[in-house]
């Protein structure tokens, strides 16, 4: 190994975080505005959902949505009457989510 001189190693070099540089970090999900939450999990539901995205955008805002959704978790059916296997595990997350986010509009 040929040095010149200097106390070197082969590999990376050190990285030197500046304390301005770590506000360019992404932000954790927790983090992020309440918005971008709500149309992230409607984004995932609406992927696989599209009738219950329509249903929820609907009821967004309102008592009942909630409810419908909660409905949705824990029954099997879709909300209209049809049987359903169940939700797939990202949809449930979104789904919580979206309980979670959700302020009824004065």
């Amino acid at each position: 190994m040929a040095t010149s001189g200097k106390n070197e190693t082969l590999g990376f070099p050190t990285l030197k975080w500046e304390e301005e540089e770590l506000d360019t970090r992404p932000m954790p999900l927790h983090e992020l505005p309440r918005q971008v939450g709500i149309e992230n999990a409607m984004a995932i539901v609406a992927k696989h959902h599209e009738r219950i995205a329509k249903a929820i955008t609907v009821f967004w805002g309102t008592r009942d949505c909630v409810e419908y959704i909660e409905k949705l978790v824990l029954s099997g059916g879709d909300g209209f009457g049809r049987a359903r296997i169940g939700f797939k595990p990202e949809v449930v997350s979104a789904l919580m989510s979206l309980i979670s986010l959700h302020q009824i509009d004065k």
